[in-house]
C-alpha cells in the first residue's frame, strides 16, 4: 500500500490553501491533480485503493485500511472496503469492485481512514474473528493500539471479540504465527511465539518444550537456496533435541484439519516434550 496519509483534497481546501481556480485547472491538465469527482480531487501518486474509497465517497475502511496501516491480513482482495461513515451517499462509478461500511462513530473527517480501533471493529463484522485476531495481534506488535482503544474495542465488540482481546499477546511476528496460536486455543497447549532456540535462532511457534512449528509464508521460503537453509535450521534443530513441522500460507490458511491433526498427532505421542 501507499503512503498512510490520505492524499484527497477538496476544492473548498484547495482554494483556502491559496489555489485559484486557474491554478486548480492547470493542475488537472498537467496531471498534478485528478478531478475524481464534484469538487474532490486526488493528488498525483495516489494509491488506487484510496482513489476508488473517494470516488465512491467515503475512506477506506476494514481490510483495506488495516493493508494501508501496514497491518497484517489474511488474503488481500480486490474489493475496496470502503468507510461511508454513518449518513454518506455512495456515488457511482466505473469500475467499482466496493465494499461499504456504514458506521457512524465519528473518529476521523474527509477522506482519512477511520481510528485503529473501529478498523478492527470493522474487520470483526465483516470478516469473522480470525481475520480480526490476526490483525489485532499486528496492531500490537507495532504499538499502534494504546490502552484507551483497547477499552474501547472491549465495550463495543462481542463475546468473541472480547476473547480475542484477552488472547491476544505482541510476540507474533507475522500473521500465521497469531493465527495458528488461535486455532490451536482449545487444545490447552502451551504455544509460543518468536522462541530463540539454541542453535537455530528464532522459530515460528514452540509448543511444549520441544515440538518447532515454522510457518513458512511466500516468497521468503521459495527457491532452492532458502530451501536449503530451511532444511538447514531443521537439522540444526533435531541435533539438540526438537522436532520441526513446517507448513506453508497455503495449507494454515486453506487446510487447517491437516495441520491440525498433523500437530496433534505429534502431541499425543508426547514428542512436544523434553525427556
Amino acid at each position: 500500500m501507499c503512503t498512510r496519509q490520505t492524499p484527497i483534497r477538496r476544492y473548498a481546501e484547495l482554494r483556502s490553501d491559496g489555489l485559484s481556480r486557474r491554478a486548480i485547472a492547470a493542475a488537472v491538465s498537467s496531471g498534478a491533480l485528478l478531478h475524481l469527482r464534484r469538487g474532490v480531487y486526488a493528488e498525483a501518486g495516489a494509491c488506487p485503493p484510496v482513489v476508488a474509497a473517494a470516488r465512491h465517497g467515503g475512506a477506506l475502511a476494514c481490510v483495506t485500511a488495516a493493508r494501508h496501516l501496514g497491518l497484517w491480513v489474511l488474503e488481500a482482495t480486490d474489493d475496496v472496503h470502503v468507510w461511508m461513515h454513518g449518513a454518506g451517499h455512495v456515488r457511482a462509478h466505473d469500475p467499482c469492485a466496493c465494499r461499504p461500511h456504514w458506521d457512524d462513530v465519528s473518529t476521523a473527517r474527509g477522506f482519512a481512514p477511520p481510528a485503529i480501533a473501529v478498523v478492527l471493529r470493522q474487520i470483526l463484522r465483516c470478516r469473522g474473528v480470525e481475520e480480526f485476531f490476526v490483525a489485532l495481534e499486528s496492531s500490537l506488535r507495532q504499538l499502534l493500539l494504546t490502552a484507551a482503544d483497547r477499552t474501547w474495542l472491549h465495550e463495543n465488540v462481542n463475546d468473541l471479540g472480547r476473547e480475542a482481546l484477552a488472547f491476544a499477546r505482541s510476540d507474533a511476528d507475522s500473521g500465521l504465527e497469531s493465527l495458528v496460536r488461535w486455532r490451536l486455543r482449545n487444545h490447552q497447549l502451551d504455544v509460543r511465539t518468536q522462541v530463540r532456540v539454541i542453535s537455530v535462532g528464532r522459530v515460528d511457534l514452540l509448543i511444549g518444550d520441544c515440538l518447532i512449528i515454522e510457518a513458512d509464508g511466500a516468497p521468503f521460503h521459495d527457491g532452492a537456496s532458502q530451501r536449503h537453509r530451511d532444511l538447514r535450521r531443521d537439522a540444526h534443530a533435531a541435533a539438540w533435541g526438537y522436532v520441526t513441522l513446517r507448513f506453508d500460507y497455503a495449507l494454515i490458511v486453506h487446510d487447517w484439519p491437516t495441520v491440525e491433526l498433523a500437530i496433534l498427532a505429534y502431541v499425543d505421542r508426547g514428542l512436544h516434550r523434553s525427556r
